[in-house]
């Protein structure tokens, strides 16, 4: 019953044209300077498993549940509730987790000249992501009495405002 490849749910995939990998698993980002980031700690982790890998020290194999919970907590929750720890001991704040991933990834960072790019996710962090800013629009104007549709259209405009704005 599927039409074609394309409609298949995956996160992570080589790509059937392209020589590389495709990620789909993070939310559309319409400000440029946080799609940049996300490619860019993408590049930046993929290279690190590769450069592992090639001095064949092996990366943790974590068990399915651990990371689907994490997955479902990003999606009800975003950056608010941190997640589960990968080896499963405590939820950690979101915060910690983007730390540590930006030391694991630094070298590779360094090599790819992608500093500024991974850095921007400390800003993502401090600000929220663009779910967080729906979300504080919509409950806003809802509070200020502006109706249900009208506030749906405000995010719409909030949502093409951030995609053609310019990057800085």
């Amino acid at each position: 019953m599927i039409e074609d490849a394309t409609k298949i749910w995956w996160d992570l995939r080589p790509s059937a044209r392209f020589p590389t990998l495709e990620l789909r698993i993070t939310d559309v980002c319409p400000l440029i300077e946080d799609a940049l980031c996300i490619a860019a700690l993408f590049r930046c982790l993929c290279r690190s498993l590769w450069r592992r890998n090639k001095k064949r020290r092996r990366s943790p194999n974590y068990p399915l549940l651990v990371l689907n919970e994490n997955r479902w907590r990003a999606q009800r929750y975003g950056l608010e509730q941190g997640f589960i720890d990968l080896r499963g001991e405590s939820i950690k704040p979101s915060a910690a987790l983007v730390d540590e991933l930006l030391d694991l990834i630094g070298e590779d960072a360094d090599d790819l000249s992608s500093n500024a790019d991974i850095a921007h996710a400390r800003t993502i962090l401090a600000r929220g992501t663009s779910a967080d800013r729906q979300l504080a629009l919509y409950l806003l104007q809802l509070d200020r009495g502006v109706t249900r549709p009208r506030v749906l259209r405000m995010i719409v405009d909030q949502l093409i405002a951030d995609t053609s704005a310019p990057k800085v």
